[in-house]
């Protein structure tokens, strides 16, 4: 797919600065994947939506507060995205200003200093993170959470960056489509049909911009992912039943589709690139955000919703002004 089949105009007034409350209080834009027919909806609306076969799935990670703040030997400004712990304890990481800092050297925050092991292209580095006291504590005390470079105001209660769900941590950014989640409508939707859970941390293609003018010649970044033997058998025999599967987040639908392979195992690692002309193997239906142009997730949600189909879609949005990105509205494709 070009990545000029990705593009659209948005007003920048529609790009949302902060979430609405309630939660479940954002639209929801309802598109037929069949006709193409759309309907302006609420979130909260979600549960009369549903079919008692349905399998609702989430992912349950929980965002890190991996935006650090750091000072250098020399005072200047430096500053780290933690964006996954590495096996040896060390961290995946972008770095700022990446030209100007060495392999070495130490950035301190309070309570933590972040020193760098390697520097890579684009910002990208490894570093080995020195607390004082837990490291959990450390970062609460010293990082941030990572809000998209599009939200310019701060966030006054962190767990607004979070799913009422959120259980595992160690995801450099949230499952946005699940953060209209009150934990009242969750119960609604459990008494409407089954839900189950799955995890996939979140990391570096969140933040990294498409460089090739084609998707084929990008390269995802592989993230990890769980799921429990028995959701994946019970997952499995809904499809086969003739059930739906409604994906909360393009994240889940990452792991749906990985584990669809029956040789992908349990926990792994995806790098899977979902673009128009994918066979779809366990998802039917999406509940996902606004994306951004010219991105990997805008494609993902054309493969399953149709390009034209999203493209007039996103078109409805904007002349309706639904609200865009991580803090905007809602779109349920089914």
């Amino acid at each position: 797919m070009r990545l000029d089949d990705l593009d659209y105009e948005l007003p920048p007034d529609l790009i949302a600065q902060e979430p609405v409350e309630p939660r479940d209080a954002s639209r929801l834009l309802v598109v037929d994947r069949a006709t193409g027919a759309l309907a302006d909806r609420v979130f909260s609306e979600l549960p009369s939506l549903l079919r008692p076969d349905d399998v609702v799935v989430v992912n349950t990670t929980r965002v890190i507060p991996a935006r650090l703040r750091l000072r250098r030997a020399t005072g200047g400004a430096a500053e780290a995205l933690l964006l996954e712990a590495r096996a040896d304890g060390d961290w995946e990481a972008l770095v700022r200003p990446a030209r100007r800092l060495r392999p070495g050297e130490r950035l301190a925050a309070a309570g933590l200093e972040v020193e760098v092991i390697e520097l890579r292209d684009a910002g990208e580095a490894v570093v080995r993170l020195h607390a004082e006291g837990p490291l959990e504590v450390a970062l609460a005390r010293a990082g941030e959470m990572p809000l998209p470079p599009y939200i310019g105001k701060p966030l006054a209660d962190p767990e607004r960056y979070q799913t009422v769900y959120a259980a595992q941590p160690g995801s450099a950014a949230a499952p946005t489509a699940g953060l209209h989640f009150t934990a009242e409508l969750l119960d609604r939707v459990r008494a409407a049909c089954r839900v189950e859970e799955v995890e996939l941390q979140v990391g570096l293609d969140t933040f990294r911009p498409v460089q090739a003018d084609d998707l084929n010649g990008h390269a995802m970044h592989s993230e990890r992912y769980a799921v429990d033997s028995a959701v994946r058998e019970r997952l499995l025999a809904a499809r086969a039943d003739g059930g739906r599967i409604v994906a909360i987040g393009t994240t889940t639908v990452r792991v749906l589709e990985t584990i669809a392979d029956p040789v992908a195992p349990d926990r792994g690692r995806t790098a899977l690139l979902i673009q128009p002309g994918h066979r779809f193997r366990l998802v039917d239906a999406l509940v996902t955000n606004f994306h951004l142009p010219r991105s990997t997730l805008l494609a993902l949600v054309m493969a399953l919703g149709g390009e034209s189909a999203l493209r007039a879609a996103y078109a409805h949005a904007v002349r309706e002004r639904y609200r865009f990105y991580s803090f905007g509205d809602a779109m349920l494709i089914a």
